[in-house]
């Protein structure tokens, strides 16, 4: 009887494998057949079918896979079905989370749509993927010059101030301000100023998604990527402890430019002063 009932659920289980490529075979030719006459919404409806019922076969329908997904974003586009358009894009990063093409493509569409701080965002990974994509290089320079305020690269380039904001953040960590959030952090040059003038704990925020990825970049080229904690956040909305682990004994921040009041600078000074820093001795 045992036996007997082995070879049941043996029976059962290959039934229902060859009923998976049975469905698996005919969902790839209705793919083909809907390609060929240009009804790229059901091809690739078909193709979501197949990669979810064999994910055994993604690589080998990958390249057809994008084509119908591009082909059916562009319908998708022009009839201003944008919703259905980064669903379609959501379901293909979750089948390839780290496809480079898809990532781009998707930016191209924000980028297109005034979303601009998204598109860096799958730009900056398209390129972290594969550092030698020509097209997910040049949009994301592209993008980034419409992010990165021209007054940021003066600010940088100006020695007498960033010598300033040195010494003033040396003195204070030297004076016993042993933890540090940087608000607003941009490229990371004050946390990066505090850390080497030996703050034990350093933290930054960034709301920017361009300038947060940046910020990254910079930290790791110097190092540091341990040492500083970066946080995409809004100042306002740190939590400790669940952003960061205590109340610092130091702020600082660059975003003192002419548009002081409309950055909301005010207010996370405030907040941080209520929140985030720890009470005068």
């Amino acid at each position: 009887m045992p036996n007997s009932n082995a070879k049941l659920h043996s029976n059962h289980r290959g039934g229902r494998e060859a009923s998976r490529r049975e469905l698996v075979s005919r969902s790839l030719q209705s793919a083909q057949h809907c390609l060929e006459n240009q009804d790229f919404g059901t091809a690739y409806a078909h193709y979501l079918l197949v990669l979810n019922l064999a994910p055994e076969l993604k690589t080998t329908v990958k390249e057809t896979f994008q084509f119908t997904l591009f082909k059916w974003a562009e319908e998708l586009d022009s009839l201003a079905r944008i919703q259905d358009l980064f669903n379609c894009y959501e379901q293909a990063l979750e089948l390839y989370p780290n496809d480079e093409v898809i990532c781009n493509s998707m930016g191209e569409h924000l980028f297109r749509m005034g979303f601009r701080d998204e598109a860096a965002g799958y730009f900056h990974k398209a390129v972290k993927l594969n550092p030698d994509f020509a097209d997910a290089k040049e949009n994301f320079y592209r993008v980034a010059n419409w992010l990165v305020e021209r007054w940021h690269f003066i600010m940088l380039n100006d020695a007498k101030r960033n010598l300033t904001y040195l010494k003033a953040i040396e003195n204070a960590v030297h004076s016993g301000s042993r933890s540090v959030l940087d608000i607003g952090t941009g490229t990371g040059i004050l946390s990066m100023f505090a850390k080497k003038a030996g703050a034990s704990s350093v933290y930054a925020c960034e709301l920017s998604k361009t300038m947060y990825e940046l910020a990254r970049d910079v930290v790791a080229a110097n190092n540091m990527e341990r040492e500083i904690k970066l946080l995409h956040l809004k100042s306002l909305d740190i939590e400790i402890p669940k952003d960061i682990p205590e109340r610092v004994s130091l702020v600082v921040t660059e975003t003192v430019d002419a548009g002081l009041f409309g950055e909301g600078i005010v207010e996370s000074l405030i907040h941080a002063w209520e929140h985030l820093l720890l009470p005068p001795k």
